[in-house]
């Protein structure tokens, strides 16, 4: 699977780079970029529907992981049991909508009667809608970066199942956000600790011990489990300190 989705991948560069060359013959650089000022349009339209659906959402926590996952695999049932359990303690569980883990964390929802959202990216490959959102909270983007304000402005906990370069990339954006005080601090918890361990110990290691690039309390952002209950009993005890409120 993973070759079909490499070899599909190198097509569509080759035709990303055919067009592009076909451009160029016909328009200088100039007039290529300024188009660029246009689709600040789809942005916005992007950010407005996604803010008014998902303001109606109410206390959501969004679980993060691979989209290659399959049912039967014990982090998918590990996150259909999460996703279950978050409802049962009062929260909402938002995914980004796909299969695997994402589809785990909606199917969790759904079977315990929650509300189960799905935030949407559209792909050349892998993405289409698990069938475990609510109709009426599914939402489909095209940019990336529009799709991460979401998740971060309606969550109000991260679980992170293990996962690829995207499930990374939208831990390491939070943290970010935290770390610079951009949003406030709210729980982000790394669910499976013989997949997390390495990388925590690398940033501990060379991030902050070796490079001074991080501070020591920075490593405090995350928690690394191996449990349901263990996740979900870490953003309980997070919000019976603090009051439930919008990341900005």
């Amino acid at each position: 699977m993973a070759d079909n989705v490499e070899n599909k991948g190198d097509e569509l560069d080759e035709r990303s780079l055919t067009r592009v060359r076909n451009a160029f013959k016909s328009r200088d650089w100039a007039e290529i970029k300024s188009a660029d000022s246009w689709s600040i349009f789809k942005v916005m339209s992007e950010f407005v529907e996604g803010y008014e659906k998902l303001a109606k959402i109410g206390p959501c926590v969004t679980i993060f992981g691979s989209a290659r996952t399959q049912p039967g695999h014990p982090y998918y049932e590990l996150a259909v049991k999460i996703g279950r359990t978050i409802v049962e303690h009062g929260y909402g569980v938002i995914t980004g909508g796909g299969p695997g883990i994402m589809e785990a964390g909606n199917k969790g929802a759904k079977e315990a009667e929650g509300k189960s959202v799905g935030i949407n990216i559209i792909l050349p490959f892998e993405q289409s809608s698990n069938i475990y959102i609510d109709p009426d909270k599914l939402i489909t983007f095209d940019y990336f970066f529009v799709r991460k304000v979401m998740f971060t402005k309606y969550s109000q906990g991260f679980v992170v199942m293990p996962g690829g370069f995207g499930t990374l990339d939208e831990l390491f954006e939070a943290l970010t956000l935290i770390q610079t005080k951009k949003i406030g601090k709210f729980p982000i918890v790394l669910v499976g600790k013989s997949f997390w361990d390495g990388l925590w110990d690398w940033v501990k290691n060379i991030l902050l011990d070796q490079e001074g690039n991080i501070s020591a309390k920075d490593l405090d952002l995350v928690h690394i489990v191996d449990s349901c209950d263990e996740a979900v009993e870490i953003i309980d005890d997070f919000y019976s300190r603090y009051l439930l409120s919008p990341n900005f």
